[in-house]
Protein backbone atom coordinates (compact mmCIF):
# COMPACT_ATOMS: atom_id res chain seq x y z
CA UNK A 1 0.00 0.00 0.00
CA UNK A 2 1.82 3.57 -1.19
CA UNK A 3 1.66 5.95 2.03
CA UNK A 4 -0.42 9.11 0.99
CA UNK A 5 2.17 11.44 0.77
CA UNK A 6 3.81 9.02 -2.34
CA UNK A 7 0.21 8.93 -4.40
CA UNK A 8 -0.30 12.00 -6.41
CA UNK A 9 -3.44 13.76 -5.76
CA UNK A 10 -5.29 13.67 -9.18
CA UNK A 11 -6.28 17.01 -10.66
CA UNK A 12 -10.45 18.01 -10.30
CA UNK A 13 -12.08 19.27 -12.61
CA UNK A 14 -12.58 23.00 -12.37
CA UNK A 15 -14.62 25.53 -14.42
CA UNK A 16 -13.16 27.31 -16.43
CA UNK A 17 -13.51 31.25 -16.59
CA UNK A 18 -15.55 32.40 -19.91
CA UNK A 19 -15.44 35.91 -21.03
CA UNK A 20 -16.46 38.74 -18.64
CA UNK A 21 -19.98 38.89 -18.49
CA UNK A 22 -22.07 42.00 -19.69
CA UNK A 23 -22.73 44.57 -16.88
CA UNK A 24 -25.89 46.40 -17.72
CA UNK A 25 -25.65 49.54 -18.27
CA UNK A 26 -28.19 52.94 -17.32
CA UNK A 27 -30.65 53.52 -20.35
CA UNK A 28 -31.68 52.31 -23.58
CA UNK A 29 -29.37 48.91 -24.94
CA UNK A 30 -28.04 50.66 -28.59
CA UNK A 31 -29.34 47.26 -30.32
CA UNK A 32 -33.05 47.54 -28.90
CA UNK A 33 -35.85 49.65 -30.05
CA UNK A 34 -37.91 50.51 -27.32
CA UNK A 35 -41.25 49.29 -27.78
CA UNK A 36 -44.01 51.71 -26.96
CA UNK A 37 -47.10 50.64 -24.81
CA UNK A 38 -50.42 50.56 -25.46
CA UNK A 39 -51.89 54.02 -25.42
CA UNK A 40 -48.73 55.51 -25.14
CA UNK A 41 -49.12 57.31 -28.49
CA UNK A 42 -53.07 58.94 -27.50
CA UNK A 43 -51.05 61.21 -24.73
CA UNK A 44 -50.04 64.73 -25.00
CA UNK A 45 -46.58 66.19 -24.00
CA UNK A 46 -47.33 67.80 -20.52
CA UNK A 47 -46.77 71.17 -22.39
CA UNK A 48 -49.33 70.52 -24.40
CA UNK A 49 -51.72 69.23 -21.58
CA UNK A 50 -54.89 71.26 -20.48
CA UNK A 51 -53.85 73.59 -17.42
CA UNK A 52 -55.52 72.26 -13.75
CA UNK A 53 -57.73 74.53 -11.82
CA UNK A 54 -56.19 75.99 -9.07
CA UNK A 55 -57.67 74.68 -5.87
CA UNK A 56 -60.18 77.56 -4.67
CA UNK A 57 -60.91 78.54 -0.58
CA UNK A 58 -63.63 81.42 0.16
CA UNK A 59 -62.95 83.79 3.31
CA UNK A 60 -65.95 85.33 3.97
CA UNK A 61 -65.56 88.87 4.61
CA UNK A 62 -67.04 92.01 4.47
CA UNK A 63 -65.85 95.11 1.99
CA UNK A 64 -64.19 96.75 4.93
CA UNK A 65 -62.22 93.52 6.37
CA UNK A 66 -61.56 92.25 3.23
CA UNK A 67 -57.82 93.50 3.08
CA UNK A 68 -57.40 92.45 6.73
CA UNK A 69 -58.90 89.06 5.76
CA UNK A 70 -56.12 88.84 2.71
CA UNK A 71 -53.12 90.10 5.38
CA UNK A 72 -54.56 87.29 7.53
CA UNK A 73 -54.37 84.69 4.88
CA UNK A 74 -50.70 85.47 3.88
CA UNK A 75 -49.82 85.49 7.65
CA UNK A 76 -51.20 81.81 7.67
CA UNK A 77 -49.58 81.08 4.17
CA UNK A 78 -46.10 82.10 5.24
CA UNK A 79 -46.07 80.10 8.61
CA UNK A 80 -47.40 77.04 6.93
CA UNK A 81 -43.83 77.30 5.05
CA UNK A 82 -44.76 78.89 1.23
CA UNK A 83 -42.44 81.26 0.17
CA UNK A 84 -42.90 85.07 0.14
CA UNK A 85 -42.47 84.65 -3.50
CA UNK A 86 -45.31 82.13 -4.05
CA UNK A 87 -47.96 84.62 -2.81
CA UNK A 88 -49.83 87.67 -4.90
CA UNK A 89 -52.35 89.76 -3.56
CA UNK A 90 -54.97 91.20 -5.72
CA UNK A 91 -57.67 93.44 -4.56
CA UNK A 92 -60.81 94.75 -6.56
CA UNK A 93 -61.13 97.95 -5.33
CA UNK A 94 -58.37 100.47 -3.27
CA UNK A 95 -55.58 99.27 -3.48
CA UNK A 96 -53.37 97.62 -0.92
CA UNK A 97 -51.58 99.75 1.26
CA UNK A 98 -48.49 97.94 1.09
CA UNK A 99 -48.97 98.75 -2.69
CA UNK A 100 -49.11 102.32 -2.00
CA UNK A 101 -46.02 102.05 0.20
CA UNK A 102 -44.05 99.90 -2.02
CA UNK A 103 -45.24 102.58 -5.28
CA UNK A 104 -44.34 105.94 -3.25
CA UNK A 105 -40.49 104.70 -4.34
CA UNK A 106 -41.21 104.74 -8.23
CA UNK A 107 -42.85 102.56 -10.28
CA UNK A 108 -40.10 100.85 -11.82
CA UNK A 109 -38.62 99.77 -8.04
CA UNK A 110 -42.29 98.54 -7.66
CA UNK A 111 -42.57 96.38 -10.63
CA UNK A 112 -39.05 95.45 -10.77
CA UNK A 113 -40.51 93.10 -7.22
CA UNK A 114 -43.28 91.79 -9.91
CA UNK A 115 -40.12 90.07 -11.50
CA UNK A 116 -37.87 89.25 -8.95
CA UNK A 117 -40.37 87.11 -7.10
CA UNK A 118 -38.78 87.52 -3.78
CA UNK A 119 -41.22 88.74 -1.92
CA UNK A 120 -44.94 88.88 -1.34
CA UNK A 121 -46.41 90.93 -3.87
CA UNK A 122 -49.54 93.08 -3.84
CA UNK A 123 -50.93 95.09 -6.83
CA UNK A 124 -55.03 95.76 -7.95
CA UNK A 125 -56.42 92.96 -10.15
CA UNK A 126 -56.80 95.40 -12.98
CA UNK A 127 -53.72 96.81 -13.11
CA UNK A 128 -51.68 93.69 -12.39
CA UNK A 129 -49.40 92.46 -15.17
CA UNK A 130 -49.27 89.06 -16.16
CA UNK A 131 -47.94 86.62 -13.98
CA UNK A 132 -48.44 83.83 -12.76
CA UNK A 133 -47.60 83.16 -8.59
CA UNK A 134 -48.43 79.35 -7.16
CA UNK A 135 -50.90 81.13 -4.61
CA UNK A 136 -53.19 84.00 -5.62
CA UNK A 137 -55.18 85.76 -2.44
CA UNK A 138 -57.75 87.83 -3.68
CA UNK A 139 -59.69 90.47 -1.18
CA UNK A 140 -62.74 91.53 -2.50
CA UNK A 141 -62.98 95.02 -1.10
CA UNK A 142 -64.96 96.95 -3.69
CA UNK A 143 -66.11 97.33 -7.13
CA UNK A 144 -69.81 96.44 -9.04
CA UNK A 145 -70.42 92.76 -9.63
CA UNK A 146 -68.67 92.96 -13.42
CA UNK A 147 -65.28 94.45 -11.78
CA UNK A 148 -65.68 92.05 -8.83
CA UNK A 149 -66.01 89.27 -11.63
CA UNK A 150 -63.28 90.11 -13.94
CA UNK A 151 -60.41 90.34 -10.90
CA UNK A 152 -62.17 86.65 -10.50
CA UNK A 153 -61.35 85.46 -13.82
CA UNK A 154 -57.97 87.85 -13.49
CA UNK A 155 -57.11 85.50 -10.06
CA UNK A 156 -58.08 82.14 -11.42
CA UNK A 157 -55.63 82.80 -14.53
CA UNK A 158 -52.99 84.05 -12.52
CA UNK A 159 -52.67 81.18 -9.53
CA UNK A 160 -51.35 77.82 -10.73
CA UNK A 161 -52.09 76.14 -7.35
CA UNK A 162 -54.76 77.79 -4.68
CA UNK A 163 -57.10 80.71 -4.87
CA UNK A 164 -58.28 82.26 -1.44
CA UNK A 165 -60.97 84.75 -2.22
CA UNK A 166 -61.34 87.05 0.74
CA UNK A 167 -64.97 89.07 0.77
CA UNK A 168 -68.26 87.95 -0.90
CA UNK A 169 -67.63 87.32 -4.91
CA UNK A 170 -70.48 86.67 -6.80
CA UNK A 171 -69.60 83.47 -8.71
CA UNK A 172 -70.94 83.06 -12.02
CA UNK A 173 -74.21 80.75 -12.39
CA UNK A 174 -73.65 77.72 -13.23
CA UNK A 175 -74.60 76.32 -17.07
CA UNK A 176 -77.32 74.83 -18.18
CA UNK A 177 -76.26 71.58 -20.45
CA UNK A 178 -77.96 72.99 -24.08
CA UNK A 179 -80.36 70.37 -25.27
Amino acid sequence: MPSPSSVAAAPRPVPRPGPPARRPVPGPSAGRARVPKPGAASRRPAAEAAPTLPELQVIPAAREAAVERADETVDLLLDAGRAPGQILVLTTDTVHPWQQHEQSFGEDRYWSQLDAADDVFYAAADGCRPVRREVVVLAVNGGDTATVQDAMATALARATSLLVVCGDAPLPAPRRPEQ
